[in-house]
């Protein structure tokens, strides 16, 4: 019975992906900041805003 070697850890951890994915997600929270349509948007803006800003400093450290 053969093995299959484990997928390396590096792969799974890269800037590019990290970085995008945040950059959308404060662009959401600025977007629900913004909008003039419902108070539960507004509401929740500001932690959308801050895990998205976290997880782009958590991501700014990962290798290209």
């Amino acid at each position: 019975m053969k093995v299959q070697p484990a997928m390396p850890r590096r792969r799974l951890f890269r800037r590019r992906y990290g970085e995008g994915a945040s950059t959308v997600l404060i662009s959401l929270g600025i977007a629900m900041l913004v909008q003039p349509f419902t108070v539960d948007l507004y509401t929740w803006s500001f932690p959308v805003i801050l895990v998205g800003a976290l997880a782009f400093v958590v991501t700014s450290h990962f290798p290209e």
